[in-house]
This record gives structure tokens, C-alpha cells and sequence, in this order.
């Protein structure tokens, strides 16, 4: 499974870990619901996915972050 049609996303969290997220395209920018924590926390991620920072997501999505 690869990243190229940017469903997916990895955002990486303060404390170095990655997690995966589902991003819909349809919603605006800043919309919390625009990101869905889907998969576990992970060391390293697969090249072909897009990487984002914690700060790039609003502060509701940062919370889910950190209940993976």
C-alpha cells in the first residue's frame, strides 16, 4: 500500500514518532474532521507517504495524536 494519491498522510509528533492519518481533500484546511487518526505510531515511514508536523494539524487532531 502506497501513499501516491495523498489519502494518507504521516504527521510527526514532538517526540519523534509518526503516525498515520486519513486526509480528506474535500474539507478545508483548518477543519479538524479534514484529518482522522487511522494507524499506530511508528519509528520510520514508507517513502512514497507524505509527512506533515504536529503544528500543521489543529489542536483537536493533536490530542488524537497522542492517544495512538
Amino acid at each position: 500500500m502506497g501513499g501516491k494519491h495523498g489519502k494518507y498522510a504521516y504527521v510527526l509528533r514532538n517526540d519523534g514518532w509518526y503516525v498515520k492519518v486519513r486526509v480528506l481533500k474535500s474539507r478545508e484546511e483548518n477543519d479538524p474532521a479534514r484529518y482522522i487518526v487511522v494507524g499506530p505510531k511508528r519509528k520510520d515511514v514508507p517513502p512514497t507517504y507524505p509527512v506533515l508536523r504536529e503544528d500543521d494539524v489543529p489542536e483537536e487532531v493533536k490530542k488524537q495524536l497522542y492517544t495512538v
